[in-house]
């Protein structure tokens, strides 16, 4: 059942940003994607996505404080197209613990076909401190909005907002081993599916 989420705005500061500003982002965020793609983390130099998304190197500053904080707003902005691309085909599977493994498992997929990026985006996220909290939270947001679609929740109850943290921890962390080449595509959906299967995404029925 599709909600209404796809029209709301999930990023940028606080202040909504005026269509100039909001395109000037656009360019930014699709310069730094295009710099990881060709060449990972070390290929997202400031002045280089400065040039290329036609920006000045201060104003750049401005909207991202930092690369670790443009890589994370990258990582953001790649879920929320791959959300949209899921709500026009959602999963097929017959229970929640399948619709999300499947999910998931395209998620990844989609990663994987471009490497370098997703390196340089995790690599990233895995820096983070506290001060790219906001970016951070907003990657964690888009993957609960992606999960929660694929369960067909709309009203979560604690206890499955806790279980959807978990399968975020694990698809997270099977991300990085495939990353580091600890991993196998294999081995990663068999985690996918494993932990989906083991948590229970039914509805809590003893309220």
């Amino acid at each position: 059942m599709p909600t209404e989420a796809g029209t709301t705005r999930t990023t940028g500061p606080a202040s909504p940003l005026t269509e100039r500003q909001e395109a000037r982002r656009r360019r930014i965020l699709r310069a730094s994607a295009q710099l990881a793609g060709r060449g990972g983390f070390d290929a997202v130099q400031m002045r280089e996505v400065a040039e290329s998304s036609q920006v000045a190197l201060g104003t750049l500053y401005r909207y991202f404080p930092s690369k670790i904080h443009l890589l994370v707003a990258t990582m953001q902005d790649q879920l929320e197209t791959l959300h949209g691309t899921l709500r026009k085909r959602p999963p097929a599977g017959d229970t929640p613990a399948e619709r999300v493994a499947e999910t998931l498992m395209r998620a990844f997929r989609a990663l994987q076909r471009e490497p370098h990026l997703a390196d340089a985006m995790v690599r990233a996220l895995t820096f983070a401190d506290r001060s790219v909290s906001p970016e951070v939270d907003q990657v964690s947001r888009q993957t609960t909005l992606i999960i929660l679609d694929a369960m067909e929740l709309t009203d979560p109850a604690p206890e499955q907002l806790a279980a959807v943290r978990v399968i975020e921890h694990t698809w997270h962390s099977a991300l990085i081993t495939w990353l580091s080449g600890r991993a196998s595509i294999a081995q990663v959906k068999s985690d996918i599916e494993t932990v989906c299967r083991l948590m229970d995404l039914t509805a809590p029925h003893h309220h």
